[in-house]
């Protein structure tokens, strides 16, 4: 499952059945609604008709994308063309300009329950000859001539409790299942999702154990979890989490939550998020706290109202009025306590932002550390921008031996860590790349290349610290 809904750039339609020996073909997100909506409905019903169909038909889509329904399935595609499953789609149909215009205007906007993440599967028929608990797209015209927005006309179908998400970003999206097996020992957010579903799974599969604590750490629990998982769906049972039990889990997942119906069990922040460390008040120093001021620090960036603060794992006075600052302005009670509510709304915040931004490196502008945990075997442009960052500071602390910048987290990159964490006296591990270990580097980074470019007399940055 993708972390979060976005606009895919590109949307494979399979042209048959799920099962059928058919072709697929990609379109943009964009054109694929526009042929489903000059399919569907008539491009001369009133306005706000068309709009409430076609924000039923992308939010249809996407859920077939976030969830990723099809391909957890074993599929190479996102949604079929097959009316018995998903929507209408003709492939090479001609499109009309009046659905044309509004598609452009609204394909990145979509429905959901306002206590849930995925985009909710809006189940609609024609009204006539075939009726359902979804949209009546012939009772939206009705509804249009009565004088109804597209809103209003929604809430009549999937009832009051229903959110318009719009700007969405447009994205490339790739499949959720990590580039390497995860096995016995790993740590990361690929870790907690996966504990979380099989927690979830095993409330209908009992036979299967419950993983206590989900901490983000695969230990002997989760290992027996997901060896009981495999055998029960035929998985070869070694333990291991790899593409195949990944997307099998995700499709269990899917399945007993509901998530492709209207009414879903819902994904809510705790279903994707389970790095909660514990309550955080002033007075607490720990891990923990220095995570949650790396994203406060983050979000001040972009938000003026929530106050900057000092990252350093201490929660003292500064610490609380940044809390404060980020719960008044989000509409949370103003405690300056960090409760799990809290701590889900503080990092949805922070990867919303990260988001945004393209991550690739940039020179003299760290980057936020990406959101996954880094470890050896993966690539990417943050193993990029790890190595580069490493390989400058290693031009003063010059025991940090130079890496090839490759973007592959090798033994070299490891050894090149290994290094910066006895040179800094962290508290961390060289085969893996938190929150915390990045910061680090990235400050040391960034004071160095502000100390090296200053012009004589001017300011050389701060004061590099072992903390």
């Amino acid at each position: 499952m993708i972390e979060y809904p976005v606009i895919p750039e590109n949307i494979v339609i399979h042209l048959g059945a799920p099962g059928s020996d058919a072709p697929n073909v990609t379109e943009s997100f964009a054109d694929y609604i526009k042929n489903v909506a000059s399919s569907e409905i008539f491009p001369t019903w009133p306005r706000e008709a068309l709009i409430a169909n076609i924000l039923a038909q992308i939010s249809v889509a996407l859920n077939r994308v976030y969830t990723e329904y099809y391909r957890s399935a074993g599929y190479d595609f996102d949604i079929t063309s097959s009316i018995a499953h998903d929507q209408s789609y003709v492939y090479q149909r001609n499109i009309f300009a009046n659905i044309s215009e509004l598609v452009d205007e609204i394909f990145n906007t979509y429905l959901k329950r306002p206590e849930f993440i995925e985009p909710l599967y809006a189940t609609f028929c024609d009204g006539v000859e075939v009726t359902c608990n979804g949209l009546s797209q012939w009772g939206s015209v009705e509804l249009a001539n009565q004088g109804l927005d597209a809103f209003e006309i929604l809430k009549r179908y999937y009832g009051t409790n229903l959110d318009v998400v719009s700007n969405v970003s447009v994205e490339s999206v790739e499949g959720s299942a990590p580039p390497t097996s995860i096995r016995e020992g790993d740590t990361g957010r690929d870790v907690e999702l996966i504990q979380t579903k099989l927690n979830r799974i095993s409330s209908n599969y009992p036979g299967i154990p419950k993983i206590y604590p989900t901490d983000g750490f695969f230990g002997e629990s989760t290992t027996a979890a997901v060896r009981k998982f495999q055998e029960v769906f035929n998985l070869e049972a070694d333990g291991v989490v790899g593409k195949n039990t990944w997307y099998r889990i995700q499709f269990i997942y899917n399945a007993v939550k509901r998530l492709s119906a209207l009414n879903s069990e819902g994904l809510r922040l705790s279903d994707l998020s389970t790095a909660y460390p514990a309550e955080l008040s002033e007075g607490d120093v720990s891990a923990g706290v220095l995570v949650l001021q790396y994203y406060l620090h983050y979000i001040a960036a972009f938000i003026p109202s929530v106050l900057d603060l000092s990252v350093d794992g201490s929660f003292g006075a500064g610490t609380r009025e940044s809390v404060i600052s980020f719960q008044k302005t989000y509409g949370l009670p103003e405690t300056g306590v960090v409760d799990r509510a809290v701590w889900d709304e503080i990092e949805a915040a922070y990867y919303s932002y990260l988001r945004s931004i393209p991550y690739r490196f940039t020179e003299g502008a760290p980057l936020p550390f990406p959101g996954r945990i880094l470890r050896a075997g993966i690539e990417g442009d943050d193993v990029l921008a790890l190595q580069r960052y490493l390989n400058y500071i290693g031009r003063t602390y010059t025991e940090i031996p130079e890496i090839a910048e490759d973007g592959i987290f090798g033994p070299s990159t490891e050894s090149a860590l290994a290094e910066f964490i006895r040179i800094f006296g962290i508290e961390a591990v060289p085969s893996r790349v938190g929150a915390v270990l990045w910061n680090a580097i990235a400050s040391v980074y960034d004071d160095l290349y502000v100390g090296n470019t200053a012009e004589a007399g001017q300011y050389s940055g701060r004061v590099i610290s072992e903390e």
